[in-house]
């Protein structure tokens, strides 16, 4: 049974994660090695939480749910948490390092699981010592906002531990799709796809960024296009997915645009840098 909840990695995602398992009654452990980072984490999360207010959230289920996040920069401080979830950048080497800091730091049986969005999960066990405890969690951004979570099972996860994450997952009111352990899994198997084909349409001269996301929006009932999209999940990500799906199938339908990495070589990331298909 889960009743504390480590968070590695205190941005985008690992903030909304955290926010979310507080906010359903569980006692979290935000991590972060930079302390600006989890400042800036809580700050995010009590105005998202300050927001909800506006949707007829209480300003006692506020202070509650601020109180039960405790932020650390000590790793040692995650050694009881009865489920772990890795939220750091979306780069193989720093998964696995991290994967084996944790699997010393934390008790014997606890759940370790990552939030990666492409990265096979039976790779990522494999570094550990508990490969049978180790599960894909991929919650999708804005998470607080998103009613999904994937699960994606590694070639030793237990029945036990994909029990008690579909059970977390209940206990979130979130939706669980399950997915196989395949480069990208199921959504970004489809998604990055489209999202890169929006990008070489946009470097072929086929259409203005602006077309290209209105026709996808009204044509396909969207929220919001692709390159829309791709700016809020971020350039860099977008990049690395495209190039897990490319190597990890050795397929060239899934080689990323050039113009994708040019854009991530100059910096222009999409909202995090202020400048990708648009300008924030």
């Amino acid at each position: 049974m889960i009743k504390h909840v480590g968070v590695l990695g205190a941005g985008q995602m690992g903030n909304g994660i955290a926010h979310v398992c507080a906010q359903f009654g569980y006692n979290v452990v935000l991590f972060d090695i930079a302390a600006p980072q989890l400042d800036k984490a809580l700050a995010t999360i009590r105005q998202n939480l300050d927001h909800q207010t506006l949707k007829g959230a209480t300003a006692e289920m506020v202070e509650e749910t601020m109180g039960r996040i405790r932020p650390t920069q000590d790793m040692a401080d995650l050694a009881d948490c009865d489920i772990c979830v890795e939220a750091v950048t979306e780069y193989q080497p720093l998964k696995f390092e991290i994967f084996k800091k944790l699997d010393a730091a934390v008790k014997e049986g606890a759940i370790i699981a990552s939030n990666t969005s492409s990265i096979p999960i039976t790779k990522i066990a494999a570094v550990t010592k508990r490969p049978d405890k180790v599960i894909g969690l991929h919650f999708m951004n804005p998470v607080p906002v998103m009613n999904l979570v994937e699960v994606i099972r590694g070639h030793a996860t237990s029945d036990d531990t994909f029990a008690t994450t579909a059970a977390l997952v209940a206990k979130l009111e979130m939706e669980m799709a399950v997915s196989q352990d395949y480069p990208g899994f199921s959504v970004n198997r489809v998604l990055i796809p489209m999202i890169n084909e929006a990008i070489f349409a946009l470097d072929e001269g086929i259409a203005a960024v602006e077309d290209i996301d209105k026709g996808m929006e009204l044509g396909t009932n969207r929220l919001m296009g692709p390159l829309t999209l791709a700016d809020f999940i971020g350039l860099d990500t977008v990049l690395a997915i495209s190039n897990v799906l490319y190597v990890g199938f050795k397929d060239p339908k899934y080689r990323p645009s050039p113009l994708l990495e040019q854009m991530v070589n100059a910096g222009y990331l999409g909202r995090k840098s202020g400048i990708g298909f648009y300008s924030y």
